[in-house]
């Protein structure tokens, strides 16, 4: 074999062990999985037995977002390395708001996160880019920790506004933030959620860097540089590994995959 040839080899991957490396010594790899309107008790269990014999990622952040009806359940039950988040809750700390949670309740019963913004919440839901921002807002002053859900539809992106839809989302929600050592952003591309499309590994890197700039011109560098921007739309065992090779990919957002076995080996992507 040529001598460049094999020096070639040798240093195959090289650049990506040093991203991860640079990448973790700013910014903690997150793994969140949203269970959407699934499960019951049985699956549950099941659930949180495969998280429990793992071996699970001691350098990655762990946090399933579960129904609400369950959060307590899963509270009580889960591994202590694992966080739980609700799905969504609303603008205020309590009133006349039928079928709502507020931010004190999820506290109350011991979970520490919530998922806003999810592409389901604005587009089957009707939930507006100011109504998100709100709750974002009205969550971090409650000490609830937020995953922050934006991203475009198809075609949003087939008529060049991606850039434009996403940096839209994120301003409303940025304006509202209190402490961005609490808020995870999560890029979902909606015509990737559950679609079984994912966006290539360079397309999420594009749009992972221009946010992690975005922030870097809107607020400040370092937001940029600490703030993790996790990557969610149909992320599996297959796909994950050379996504979160990219420098600007901090973790993911879960869907159905969270549900599976796979899961672990999703958290398991960067070693």
């Amino acid at each position: 074999m040529p001598p460049d040839k094999m020096k070639m080899n040798e240093n195959e991957g090289v650049g990506d062990k040093i991203h991860f490396k640079n990448k973790m010594a700013d910014r903690k790899f997150f793994v969140g999985g949203n269970w959407k309107m699934n499960g019951n008790k049985s699956a549950i269990d099941g659930i949180l037995k495969f998280l429990a014999d793992g071996p699970l990622d001691p350098n990655a952040e762990v946090v399933v977002g579960c129904p609400t009806i369950y959060i307590d359940y899963v509270v009580s039950k889960a591994p202590k390395n694992i966080g739980v988040a609700a799905q969504n809750c609303y603008k205020v700390p309590s009133g006349a708001f039928t079928g709502e949670i507020s931010p004190a309740m999820i506290k109350d019963i011991g979970a520490e996160w919530v998922i806003l913004g999810h592409s389901e919440r604005r587009n089957v839901f009707g939930e507006t880019d100011e109504l998100i921002a709100e709750k974002c807002g009205h969550a971090l002053a409650e000490g609830v920790k937020i995953i922050a859900c934006v991203g475009e539809l198809l075609e949003e992106r087939e008529a060049g506004k991606t850039q434009e839809v996403v940096f839209r989302q994120t301003k409303a929600i940025a304006d509202k933030v209190s402490d961005w050592s609490k808020v995870v952003i999560a890029y979902e591309p909606v015509w990737a959620i559950g679609t079984g499309k994912t966006a290539t590994p360079e397309q999420a890197q594009e749009m992972h860097e221009q946010l992690r700039k975005w922030l870097k011109d809107n607020v400040s560098e370092d937001v940029a540089k600490s703030t993790r921007i996790i990557y969610g739309g149909s992320v599996t065992a297959g796909s994950c590994q050379e996504l979160g090779k990219k420098p600007d990919v901090d973790g993911f957002l879960v869907g159905g995959a969270s549900l599976k076995p796979d899961f672990v080996k999703i958290i398991n992507a960067t070693q």
